[in-house]
């Protein structure tokens, strides 16, 4: 296994940093958390312009990536504090730190760099490992589980609606077939599996989408999102910051929909009738604020970022 504990480039380049901290670094003596505080590319971003009253709170479902925080601002002279848990407890999180309120909450949804590069964590069909995909290594489902658990009807929506698979149901029954004769275990045979039920070149966009599906089903992506943000709004000083960069569409819409005052979900049955919540925000970035060519070209994996911001309204 690799050491996690790698350099910042490494483990995950910041998408978007600059803008990042431009919106989140309002008040030099606020408090703002990094949810999904990763290799904490941010954190080393906004470190060095936070107030001496300041303070960031890094929170993470991975705890390889909360030892590797630990270990690289272990001499950081800013109050920096790292806690592993997943966005569901956030409200847990500021408890436990006896914060009351936040200035900025900041969410960079996806899949680590890291991740994606270490074979035995499941997250890449590019390479053969276990067929795992979990954040949370304490947590008991795996993309294994899925694939040989669930029916063939349940696969079939989960490659529908969590990878927006056109090929669903053709997917899930040779995938039923194949398990048949023997188990998927490792990313390799599931990969087969699709490769051999796609036609031509839709293999890589198929793949993605399945890997995709599985990877928001095992981590429970999107309830965890929606519960992320409904938990932190009430400890928004009014003003407060949220930034949030999304890589699907899925958690994009969700996020959307949560700014604009409309409940939560990651879709809508009749979206012309959108359910009105509670949640009041000023829209900071009117249309989706993405990566230009410049950064693209220095980190591939930028393409397909969407950030969107909103500062909560004072009542």
């Amino acid at each position: 296994m690799q050491d996690p504990l790698k350099t910042a480039s490494e483990y995950h380049v910041p998408v978007l940093r600059d803008k990042v901290v431009e919106l989140l670094m309002t008040r030099p003596d606020g408090i703002v958390v990094d949810a999904t505080v990763g290799g904490g590319g941010y954190f080393a971003a906004m470190a060095p312009v936070i107030g001496s009253k300041g303070m960031l709170i890094g929170i993470d479902r991975d705890s390889e990536a909360i030892a590797h925080c630990e270990k690289r601002f272990a001499d950081a002279s800013a109050d920096l504090r790292f806690f592993q848990r997943d966005l569901a407890h956030v409200d847990e999180v500021l408890d436990e730190a006896g914060i009351p309120v936040i200035d900025g909450f900041l969410l960079d949804l996806g899949v680590s760099s890291w991740q994606i590069d270490a074979p035995e964590r499941g997250f890449s069909y590019m390479q053969d490992g276990p067929l795992d995909m979990r954040m949370d290594q304490q947590q008991g489902m795996t993309a294994e589980t899925v694939i040989n658990g669930y029916d063939e009807a349940a696969l079939a929506d989960l490659f529908y609606y969590y990878g927006e698979e056109r090929y669903a149901r053709r997917l899930a029954r040779r995938v039923v077939a194949a398990r048949m004769e023997a188990p998927l275990k490792s990313t390799r045979a599931l990969a087969e599996v699709i490769r051999r039920a796609t036609p031509g070149r839709q293999a890589v966009k198929t793949l993605a989408r399945v890997w995709q599906a599985l990877r928001v089903e095992v981590n429970g992506e999107l309830d965890q999102l929606r519960q992320g943000l409904e938990k932190i709004y009430p400890r928004l000083a009014p003003g407060g910051r949220v930034v949030v960069l999304s890589y699907e569409s899925l958690s994009d819409r969700l996020v959307k929909r949560f700014f604009r005052g409309e409940t939560p979900d990651w879709r809508h049955e009749d979206s012309r009738f959108p359910v009105l919540s509670p949640y009041r925000f000023d829209i900071i970035t009117r249309r989706v604020f993405r990566p230009d060519e410049e950064e693209i070209k220095r980190n591939p994996r930028a393409r397909s970022a969407k950030l969107r911001a909103a500062a909560r309204v004072a009542e």
